[in-house]
């Protein structure tokens, strides 16, 4: 079977073709690499996600989790790749040398953690959740807490969870109710119930890290008094060693619509006044801190988004080119027309495309996300590193909002390729989608997500941020102007910039006198907005790929449409470059041309739909 996990070829025009990544080498703390040193790894995230996680995809699915004797059991098989994933460092890819990392830039880390995602899910989870957990203690914990617990989960010997959300504080993490008692010995006895606890217990390891939110004794309400504590499920002896259960008890595993590899615990801390916490960083400051890393697994949701919606739109395609339905167009009404592959059939391209430049998009923004990160690590000023972590900000919440969104709807494309067959388990699309619903769901819901935006984000910095981002956008717009073949498109990028830029006016405007119209529409402006992201990012691609294609060109002395057109069919780099191209139309002329009249419903301000609820249902 080809690879249907990933597109290397889009993955790596994106790094070195737009994003030039390897050009990072150039500059601390990356000097020790080099492009061939990036390749290598690549190819090898590739082989391993291939060859370990991405045959267990089903089998975790099919297989599940379960509790024995109060300890949960995941999908046996998971036991090898998690050997082989933790002693092999594909964990510690971006961390520091110093903590046994390979200090990797973010962007190229990313690339290893997308095999891994769109191979197994269910298995990433384990892998994102414990790397996140020993990370906060990298940033926040003494050193004594560093070498107590830190290592050990980044060598996969010990795993780790998030503990946040409780049946009556989801959303509104300020409504925890766990509670954190002083010991004498400065440690602090904890008390409570968390929910929907991913991988908050399991085999994989012997122990297992809680970061756990939980209020002081005597703390201020809200998310003022809210602290966060490291709770292992097994207590540590001074000598490293596992010492006595924790009282980290659980008490019951959901039952859900996908990932059925990863558990999703219930969990009770303290049931029998017998566990014990560390404060994490300072008293009532845990929100701040575990911000860190619902940021990073929000980038991370969103990426689990466009992962599936690539191997769900590679298997389609595939489906498509080999699936015999029907008779060519052409010849309609001809009873005696042999069948054609569905890939012949317009409504089937269609789809086809809309799952492509949606897919090239969403993974553009996604690493261009990672690449502003390495570019704060590289920035050797203060307003050079200022910008650089503006722009990450205030793309987390796009990149998590819609891109699990927009990953859903091409996973659901998917499907309708494959018509009924897509709706069983024969194949595995119905899997990928189940799997990809919770991506709008967890690590905040994308409502949440588009609140940050409008409430937050919009306004850092007095709003220069987003203004400085747009900026970015039209100077793009003005070098790319000399590009005969994409002016029309251009004219549309710079008419839906113009929009984002007018409806982000207006809303940041309306913020000032009543949150109610800018809260309303803020999920209408985080799609406006991706919308524009997106077609910034095919149309720099499209750039980049005709400049390609004209140099090939000129090269062999081609000048003739059919004699570029034969060419194009022979050569598979002109051959992408061409999709490339089509791609960045397409979502101009489906998506961009959209973006005035959203822009025009967020700017009406049509409160209706609160108005309509309160006097029918008060």
């Amino acid at each position: 079977m080809p690879d249907l996990i990933s597109d290397q070829r889009d993955m790596s025009f994106n790094i070195f073709e737009q994003l030039r990544a390897d050009e990072l080498c150039a500059h601390s703390p990356y000097q020790e690499f080099s492009k061939d040193l990036f390749e290598m790894i690549i190819s090898e995230s590739l082989k391993m996600s291939l060859r370990e996680a991405m045959p267990l995809n089903g089998v975790g699915d099919r297989e599940g989790c379960g509790i024995q004797n109060g300890q949960v059991r995941v999908p046996g098989a998971f036991q090898r790749p998690w050997k082989l994933f933790t002693e092999w460092g594909w964990i510690v890819l971006t961390e520091p040398p110093e903590v046994g990392g390979q200090g990797l830039p973010q962007v190229i880390g990313l690339t290893c953690l997308e095999h891994t995602l769109a191979a197994n899910y269910s298995f990433y989870s384990f892998l994102s959740l414990t790397k996140g957990a020993a990370r906060l203690i990298l940033n926040f914990g003494t050193e004594e807490q560093k070498n107590k617990y830190m290592f050990r989960m980044l060598e996969g010997k010990w795993a780790g969870s998030m503990c946040l959300t409780e049946p009556q504080a989801g959303s509104d993490v300020g409504a925890v109710k766990t509670t954190a008692k002083r010991n004498e010995d400065g440690t602090f006895s904890i008390s409570g119930s968390k929910i929907f606890i991913t991988d908050g217990d399991h085999d994989l390891t012997e122990n297992i890290i809680h970061p756990v939110l939980a209020r002081i004794e005597g703390a201020p309400p809200g998310t003022r008094g809210i602290s966060l504590f490291v709770v292992p499920k097994y207590r540590v002896n001074k000598d490293g060693s596992i010492g006595e259960f924790n009282d980290v008890k659980v008490i019951g595993l959901e039952e859900k619509m996908g990932l059925h590899g990863s558990p999703t615990c219930a969990l009770n801390f303290g049931e029998d006044g017998n566990c014990v916490g560390e404060l994490l960083g300072e008293e009532n400051r845990g929100m701040k801190i575990m911000f860190q890393m619902m940021n990073e697994a929000r980038l991370g949701v969103g990426l689990a988004g466009m992962a599936l919606a690539s191997t769900a739109y590679l298997h389609a395609l595939e489906y498509a080119r080999e699936r015999i339905q029907g008779s060519d167009y052409r010849e309609t009404g001809n009873p005696n027309a042999p069948g054609v592959p569905i890939i012949r059939h317009p409504d089937v391209r269609r789809m086809l495309m809309y799952m492509k430049s949606l897919v090239e998009g969403m993974r553009g923004m996604i690493y261009y996300s990672a690449y502003c990160m390495d570019r704060v690590s590289i920035a050797t000023d203060d307003e050079d590193r200022s910008k650089w972590q503006g722009f990450v900000d205030l793309l987390i919440p796009v990149v998590k909002g819609y891109s699990s969104e927009m990953g859903f709807r091409v996973v659901e494309t998917a499907m309708q390729v494959y018509g009924g067959y897509g709706y069983v388990s024969e194949y595995p699309v119905e899997q990928f989608l189940r799997d990809c619903k919770i991506t709008s769901i967890f690590e905040g819901t994308n409502g949440i997500q588009a609140m940050d935006l409008v409430g937050r984000k919009l306004g850092m910095k007095g709003g220069t941020v987003f203004d400085r981002f747009l900026e970015e956008i039209g100077k793009f717009v003005e070098l790319a102007k000399e590009d005969l073949d994409l002016g029309v498109e251009m004219d549309k990028l710079e008419a839906a910039r113009t929009a984002v830029s007018e409806a982000g006016t207006f809303l940041r405007t309306e913020l000032q006198r009543d949150a109610a119209l800018p809260l309303l529409y803020a999920h209408d402006f985080l799609h406006l907005f991706g919308d524009l992201i997106l077609g910034w990012q095919l149309l720099w691609q499209a750039n980049i790929a005709g400049k390609k294609m004209k140099s090939v060109f000129e090269q062999n002395g081609q000048g003739i449409r059919d004699a570029k057109e034969k060419m194009v069919q022979k050569d598979s780099d002109l051959a992408f470059y061409s999709g490339k191209i089509a791609a960045a139309k397409y979502f101009a002329n489906h998506f961009l041309t959209l973006s005035q009249g959203k822009a025009e419903v967020i700017k009406n301000g049509d409160t209706s739909m609160m108005e309509i609820f309160d006097a029918c249902f008060g």
